[in-house]
């Protein structure tokens, strides 16, 4: 089964996508900030990071930076998908800099979109 870091503050979101995600069979664990992502990281691989960026105590961006430096977490090369309300060119150039393989606008995208996406690259 494929395990997913949902990382979003967004309650309502989060238990919608949470639930979807389990219908897909796929494993869902949760941090509501960015701490919290990176306090599971250092004990969890996940399959995939669905990753918010305006996130409390630390933001999306910290987080990618943080696995990217943090000896800990080196070689984890798990896969980011940065799911946000922030769509100016110059954020989703920074997020695939810092290694998103997806940068999905919350407002234009569907959760069906997102979980076929997904599927699509777990599938891979």
């Amino acid at each position: 089964m494929n395990k997913i870091l949902l990382v979003e503050d967004d309650t309502f979101l989060s238990s919608l996508l949470r639930n979807r995600l389990q219908k897909e069979n796929l494993e869902v664990s949760y941090a509501a900030d960015g701490e919290e992502a990176i306090n599971f990281l250092k004990s969890n691989s996940p399959d995939l990071i669905l990753l918010d960026i305006i996130l409390p105590k630390k933001s999306g961006f910290e987080v990618m930076e943080e696995i990217r430096n943090n000896p800990q977490m080196q070689g984890k090369e798990i896969p980011i998908i940065i799911i946000s309300n922030l769509g100016q060119p110059e954020d989703i150039i920074r997020g695939q800099d810092l290694g998103a393989i997806e940068y999905f606008i919350k407002a234009r995208t569907s959760i069906d979109e997102l979980v076929r996406k997904i599927k699509e690259f777990l599938a891979q």
